[in-house]
């Protein structure tokens, strides 16, 4: 267990971490036009299997945790098929990038939200997330990720 959390919890914050790392390498290698294989295949196992088990916590109603893990899984589903299917031709590289990072991003918004709900200090800053502190790491999430991306569709050309 990871301090106190269950079995289950620890599982599926070390996939999600897990797959923010190797989804960090992935965006990396796109940007210089390389398709790292195994790091590819752990990113998106990993993030797949992050958004699967977080519809494994008990709740009695729709929350947005499972909006975002939905659209997760739909995005997650398109850039597999671009990938493994269509081999990334044509249209479907950039509808690669365009999937596996805003997958990436939706994962790294999740570990903003939940930094500000369990991290003592940061909780204090932002009680609430509609608190400056806690907008203004997500608005500087979403532009880097949206810069990244950018970059990426430009960059990446593989084989």
């Amino acid at each position: 267990m990871i301090a106190g959390m269950s079995t289950f919890t620890s599982i599926h914050v070390l996939l999600s971490i897990i797959g923010i790392v190797a989804g960090i390498v992935v965006a990396i290698a796109m940007l210089g036009s390389r398709r790292p294989g195994g790091w590819t295949l752990l990113f998106l196992a990993t993030t797949v299997a992050t958004s699967v088990t977080g519809f494994g916590f008990h709740r009695d109603q729709l929350l947005p945790s499972h909006v975002v893990g939905a659209i997760s899984l739909v995005l997650l589903g398109i850039a597999i098929l671009a990938l493994y299917v269509f081999a990334l031709a044509h249209a479907w590289r950039w509808v690669y990038v365009v999937t596996a990072i805003a997958s990436l991003y939706l994962n790294v918004f999740v570990l903003v939200v939940q930094a500000f709900q369990k991290v003592p200090a940061l909780r204090g800053l932002a009680p609430t997330q509609g608190d400056p502190p806690f907008v203004a790491v997500q608005a500087l999430a979403l532009i880097a990720f949206v810069v990244l991306g950018t970059f990426a569709v430009r960059r990446f050309h593989p084989d």
